[in-house]
């Protein structure tokens, strides 16, 4: 059993114990934290939109109509009109027959994947996919095989292993962890080729790319072509919950097969009114989703004449690798102290060497002041000891193969073997729940 005060101890020596802050007044690009006004560089809320009074109002106006709360799961007295008309513009927004609105995104991306698929089945998921979309592979019961991220050789190869079982793919299509793209129209063509449905996570993608910020998928003309989107109502558009997108027939087995809409509170009113305001402003002024794709190419291009590394970013979420947990930490510290808010990903959710720095642009951040956001994180850099552009990336390394995977579940991909025919008769089936890579090195030096 952990000790939990040695535990803690053992974090605080590492630099790695983590606290919440206190934000005063509402959310924006500058919001006085604990106490002292900074600038926020690692905010969801992209489109600014959390604090409009648009969305204010029609919040507060749903609470007064509706109430706070809505009493019951979406299965029994909870959903309300206000639900049903959430879900119907969804839809519509989306391209899609029909959608249902959930508790959360984490509600959304588990219980869907989770539903569609079995004990038996295989699921292959992006290794860089969202923890949401990792516990739904878990929650299933099914073999999972997490695919090298965007290896589309490594998603064929293990397609060919799964031996015509069904088979489900699971992706985000924009990265929350590096803000760079799913090869999704690759990913459609393999899916459709074997006969695989495919679930797409647009939570990051929807506001920030595509027609209207309709998504990645609607970028490339793709929104028909999966079974199921997952989106969020956290992120661009200001509020909370989650949806899943999809034709009438998948929605009416979700209803059965999800245990989240009998099993949780149906989301409350006001959270859904205001994030339908968000979807209206949206709609009517798209101009916001350039504004937030011109505020992330200035973020990138300043922090990059720092000297960090960027990766594959190509929208507002960009990442530079720092390679130590503990320094991390420090930057994030001495940002904070130049009057930057940014976010650091370390462990549990990545391997140590893997840390890095996690940034966030809004559509209502100036170009000016990112512009002088790099300059400071720069030097807050410098001050701790390290020089931007000196650590490498290493996406192939074996620990960040399972990123969002617990520390039980990297032990198995490099241990377990994917089950073969040839069972022994009567003994008791032991499939393990990760694919084997053993074969994978030889194959791909062939």
């Amino acid at each position: 059993m952990i000790q939990i005060e040695a535990r803690l101890d053992e974090l605080r020596a590492l630099g790695l114990q983590r606290r919440t802050r206190l934000v005063s007044g509402p959310q924006g690009p500058r919001v006085v934290l604990d106490g002292r006004p900074v600038l926020v560089l690692c905010s969801d809320n992209w489109l600014g939109l959390a604090d409009h009074p648009r969305v204010r109002e029609a919040a507060a106006e749903a609470a007064l109509r509706w109430g706070v709360g809505a009493g019951g799961s979406r299965l029994t007295s909870g959903t309300m009109t206000i639900h049903r008309r959430a879900e119907e513009q969804l839809a519509e927004f989306l391209g899609r027959e029909s959608a249902l609105v959930l508790g959360s995104r984490q509600a959304a991306a588990a219980s869907t994947v989770a539903a569609l698929a079995r004990h038996g089945d295989v699921i292959l998921c992006d290794a860089h996919s969202h923890p949401a979309l990792i516990d739904g592979c878990r929650l299933s019961g099914a073999e999972m095989f997490p695919y090298d991220h965007c290896d589309m050789d490594h998603l064929e190869w293990g397609i060919e292993q799964a031996q015509g079982r069904a088979a489900l793919v699971v992706t985000e299509s924009l990265f929350a962890l590096d803000g760079d793209l799913a090869p999704l129209r690759e990913l459609t063509e393999l899916a459709q080729r074997d006969g695989l449905r495919i679930v797409v996570d647009e939570s990051s993608a929807i506001g920030a790319i595509g027609p209207s910020g309709r998504g990645a998928l609607a970028d490339a003309g793709l929104e028909d072509q999966v079974d199921a989107i997952i989106g969020s109502f956290g992120a661009a558009l200001g509020s909370h919950g989650g949806f899943v997108a999809c034709d009438r027939e998948m929605a009416s087995y979700l209803l059965c097969a999800t245990s989240e809409l009998w099993s949780a509170t149906a989301l409350a009113p006001p959270a859904v009114a205001g994030a339908l305001a968000s979807l209206r402003l949206l709609c009517d002024r798209p101009e916001r989703v350039r504004r937030l794709s011109a505020a992330a190419m200035a973020l990138r291009d300043a922090v990059q004449r720092e000297g960090f590394d960027t990766g594959a970013s190509c929208a507002q979420i960009v990442t530079c690798p720092v390679g130590d947990a503990g320094l991390a930490s420090a930057i994030c510290d001495a940002a904070l102290t130049a009057g930057l808010l940014i976010d650091c990903v370390r462990p549990p959710v990545v391997a140590p060497a893997l840390s890095r720095l996690r940034l966030t642009a809004m559509a209502t951040h100036r170009a000016d002041e990112l512009r002088d956001a790099a300059r400071r994180l720069g030097a807050a850099a410098r001050s701790r000891g390290h020089r931007p552009g000196a650590v490498e990336r290493d996406d192939t390394a074996v620990a960040s193969a399972p990123r969002r995977l617990s520390r039980q579940a990297a032990e198995a991909v490099s241990g377990m073997r994917f089950p073969t025919t040839g069972r022994t008769a009567g003994a008791p089936s032991r499939s393990p729940r990760v694919f084997d890579h053993e074969a994978e090195p030889s194959r791909r030096a062939a």
